[in-house]
């Protein structure tokens, strides 16, 4: 009896070592393992979860805007009291091989990215790494590395990484987003392509400021990326590792990457991107002389970085807005005082720190890039929700408004929302069935 009880025993460590430890990779790429303390929520979900009579009218008014708008497909997560309500995927991530949206695709998030960034330094500051008010550049900035040095501008050595997360460092898309000017800025840098986000920065510290830092506010892709290099000055370490290591992993996220420029290159579960059947073909930021689509190696995601890089599940980006919402039912990741301040907009009318608006107790961050839209609201005491599409439109950057039209529709189509909480959803595994199984001796609990 003794043996036996041993021998069992020997059996329930090795099942709950291989539950815990068991992964696997595709194309060289890791993927997450069983545990589900590491186990990213989208994909413990499937679209079938949220499939029920009060919904249905919300699916038919998605499914007829993404036929009116020629998009293939998006991911909506809905989230109210820190549960997570409704997560479905809808349309295709990839058309030609007839996928279909599941909870656990990604997607490019586009300028979602800056809510990210923008956690990232308030986290570093909270960390005393850092203060809002440290200059950026100069003898006495966080970049004064020798290959920030050649700064023609004096003002530029007044920017404040505050001034950056405000989108009023004196940068602005005046003469074109330099962030999407690769080819051009590598001609007058006299470098071979592709070009760093680093001589991107050199570029612009080459020339004047727009206005004077502090002075009025000019949105700015290149700030972010500005941001992105602080945050690895101030942290001594890479930029999607600390923001992992700091941010996301504590706020239960765990599927939520940098994402690759082409399509052979995309994570496994990252969907197929479309444009609008008018699009244009430009030349590769790569310099290769090919002629392709913005959303496959016309544009350099990877060089736009936290600015807007990430790829990501609408599920999983709501479990990330619930760890920067201030409620504290759901634990923040950063303190009551540094969320307030992020949501306040500056006294000059500045832009509030890496959301796009707050007003009253609505907080909204869009994104959008050729071949994906992004909307992320949050709504203080209401329902607060993602939408996320792998197509663009004519509407360009407009699209978000209508995007969120569709959502205001959508929640009010639905008058009883199933009672679930998703986020605390875990589908029957063999191995935990095996642990289930064994047989049960007297002593044991």
């Amino acid at each position: 009896m003794v043996i036996r009880r041993i021998f069992s025993f020997l059996i329930v460590l090795f099942l709950v070592f291989c539950s815990r430890n068991f992964s696997f990779s595709k194309q060289g790429t890791d993927v997450l393992a069983f545990d589900s303390s590491i186990e990213a929520v989208s994909h413990r979900i499937s679209n079938s979860l949220s499939e029920s009579v009060e919904t249905a009218r919300a699916d038919r008014l998605i499914k007829r805007f993404l036929r009116k708008w020629e998009v293939a497909g998006a991911t909506v997560a809905v989230v109210k009291d820190q549960k997570l309500l409704f997560a479905k995927g809808y349309g295709y991530a990839d058309i030609e091989n007839e996928v279909k949206v599941e909870p656990s695709h990604i997607f490019r998030i586009a300028s979602v990215s800056k809510l990210i960034t923008a956690t990232a330094i308030m986290k570093l500051q909270e960390e005393g790494k850092l203060k809002l008010d440290d200059y950026v550049f100069g003898e006495h900035g966080i970049l004064n590395d020798s290959i920030y040095s050649n700064i023609r501008d004096k003002r530029t050595k007044r920017i404040t990484v505050e001034h950056l997360l405000r989108h009023s460092a004196g940068y602005s898309s005046r003469y074109g987003d330099p962030m999407f000017l690769p080819l051009s800025i590598a001609k007058k840098m006299k470098v071979k392509p592709p070009i760093s986000a680093e001589t991107t920065i050199q570029f612009a510290l080459s020339r004047r400021l727009h206005f004077t830092p502090g002075s009025r506010g000019g949105y700015s892709n290149l700030g972010y990326v500005m941001l992105e290099k602080v945050v690895e000055k101030a942290s001594g370490e890479n930029y999607e590792d600390y923001v992992k290591a700091h941010v996301l992993n504590p706020a239960g996220v765990f599927d939520m990457h940098l994402g690759k420029n082409l399509e052979e290159d995309h994570f496994p579960n990252e969907v197929k991107y479309y444009e609008q059947s008018n699009a244009i073909k430009i030349s590769a930021f790569d310099g290769s002389g090919k002629t392709v689509f913005r959303s496959n190696g016309g544009n350099n995601i990877e060089e736009l970085g936290g600015a807007g890089g990430w790829v990501a599940s609408a599920a999983e980006l709501m479990k990330f807005l619930l760890a920067i919402d201030g409620d504290d039912a759901h634990p923040d990741i950063l303190s009551t005082k540094s969320i307030a301040y992020m949501t306040t907009p500056n006294k000059n009318g500045q832009s509030p720190i890496g959301w796009k608006g707050t007003r009253s107790k609505t907080w909204w961050r869009t994104g959008t890039l050729a071949g994906s839209s992004a909307l992320m609201k949050h709504q203080v005491g209401g329902y607060s929700f993602v939408i996320v599409t792998n197509s663009s439109t004519w509407r360009g950057s407009d699209f978000t408004r209508d995007l969120s039209v569709l959502m205001s529709r959508v929640l009010r189509s639905v008058k009883q929302w199933p009672d679930q909480d998703l986020f605390n959803h875990f589908e029957a595994r063999p191995e935990r069935m095996a642990l289930d199984n064994l047989p049960k001796y007297k002593g044991w609990s």
